[in-house]
């Protein structure tokens, strides 16, 4: 069996890996490489690696576009094996894949508009709504824990990862020269006691493991420690008749400030609008509130008394254009939720631009950031940023709040990692981090004696 890793390799974008065997190639994930733009098109464009023809199955772990969102490239170069999946990652991803295709049009439309002005050729989206769309045929869904047999020498199952609503840990268990191979790949591990999923599964040992290691040299703050930060950015809002700016992915952490915010407006009688500015999150929290089977059991504490966890009487679902350019007449206090979480497409750009000057406002950071971006660059305290080409001065107070991330951190990766039995375990690949996470946490994981830890770069080939 050969293992060749192409994507999410001493970086946290472009998650894919490629599993060979018995003649199948199965692919894990086959996400959107996320960074400058000549890198972004060059790296999306060509699948350097594999002919896309030649993959039978794509395994999909969650409906992150760092996850799912080549898959319409993918295709346009001639890939049509299945798409395998839980359910609600089927219902999230084809809603996420349109969005992307829009954004890739809209992207283009905005970059050919200043290159017509250079005189310069129109340049290709790197995919389409149309092209989005062709793919969703090929989806196949399956419960958690189902036993899916690929064929007569691949079997399939599927464990909740805890990252997101429908994320799996993949295990593969994989007949070869008479011997059983078993390979997990944890996709985006998640955390205890996260807001509204069920925590992780813990799975038995496999021989090889995939993991992911994004905060492997990082510990996350605690969740009292969330609400205590909420609280006090509406404090401090409504003191100096401010904005609350968020910048959140639309899939997931949209959900959970939701739900937080639905708390600590109860519990403090707080009384002002909170915007859900941004139409795919819209859509998105209609499907979490057609899967509560997926529920941890507080959220559906909220469902026995008749509450929607999701929707209360301050917020405002703001799908339209010309809504969503009233918000910015309101003089009052608000709170706004908007995507991109990396703020670098969507409405989210427009309520920066009309508020980041303004040192009543904030800026609160609840997601990870990649390097490059705009949300990175806020973050890292930069002064001056760059949003639509202009350069705008940071004077609203900008937080940063790790907690609310999806992602299990160090000590709980840690902790993750304790229940495997060290013997068994024959070889550990970490992945999706940048490369200082991923040396932190291989240095720790061979302090507590784990063995044959590598951390491939792109391109990098094993045969297990």
């Amino acid at each position: 069996m050969k293992i060749k890793f192409i994507g999410a390799t001493k970086t946290v974008t472009g998650s894919m890996h490629l599993i060979q065997s018995n003649g199948k190639s199965i692919l894990l994930d086959c996400g959107l490489y996320q960074g400058k733009r000549k890198d972004y098109f060059e790296i999306n464009s060509n699948f350097e690696f594999f002919n896309p023809e030649e993959i039978d199955y794509l395994i999909v772990s969650h409906a992150h576009i760092d996850h799912i969102g080549n898959i319409p490239n993918l295709f346009k170069k001639g890939f049509r094996g299945k798409i395998i999946c839980t359910r609600p990652t089927k219902n999230l991803g084809q809603l996420m894949l349109l969005d992307s295709g829009h954004i890739q049009e809209k992207d283009v439309e905005y970059v050919n508009k200043r290159r017509k002005k250079k005189g310069e050729e129109p340049l290709p989206p790197l995919y389409t709504q149309e092209d989005a769309e062709k793919t969703f045929p090929f989806f196949e869904d399956y419960k958690l824990y189902d036993s899916i047999n690929l064929d007569e020498n691949i079997e399939l199952n599927f464990f909740n990862a805890g990252h997101i609503l429908g994320s799996a840990i993949t295990q593969l268990k994989i007949k070869e020269n008479g011997n059983i191979i078993s390979l997990a790949f944890t996709g985006d591990l998640g955390r205890p006691n996260l807001p509204i999923i069920k925590d992780p599964d813990i799975i038995e040992t496999p021989d090889i493991l995939i993991s992911e290691a994004t905060y492997g040299g990082r510990i996350h703050s605690t969740a009292y420690q969330t609400r205590d930060t909420l609280v006090d950015c509406i404090l401090y809002a409504l003191k100096r008749n401010g904005k609350i700016i968020i910048p959140a992915f639309s899939e997931s952490r949209t959900q959970q400030l939701l739900l937080l915010f639905h708390e600590i407006f109860d519990k403090y009688n707080f009384s002002f609008p909170i915007f859900i500015d941004s139409p795919l999150a819209i859509s998105i929290t209609k499907i979490y509130q057609n899967h509560i089977e997926e529920y941890d059991p507080d959220t559906l504490a909220y469902i026995q008394q008749g509450k929607d966890p999701f929707q209360f009487e301050n917020v405002r679902f703001t799908p339209t254009v010309e809504e969503s350019k009233a918000i910015n007449d309101i003089k009052e206090p608000a709170i706004i939720i908007s995507a991109s979480g990396m703020c670098e497409t969507g409405r989210i750009l427009h309520h920066l631009a009309n508020n980041i000057e303004n040192p009543n406002n904030q800026i609160l950071i609840v997601g990870y950031n990649a390097a490059e971006t705009l949300g990175r660059k806020i973050a890292d305290g930069e002064k001056i940023v760059k949003i639509f080409g202009d350069e705008y001065r940071v004077k609203a107070k900008v937080t940063v709040l790790d907690s609310l991330s999806a992602h299990a951190d160090q000590k709980e990766l840690l902790d993750y990692f304790s229940h495997f039995d060290k013997s068994k375990l024959k070889k550990i690949f970490l992945v999706h981090g940048e490369e200082t996470e991923l040396n932190t946490f291989q240095n720790l994981l061979k302090a507590n004696s784990f063995k044959n830890i590598y951390i491939p770069s792109r391109g990098d080939v094993f045969e297990v």
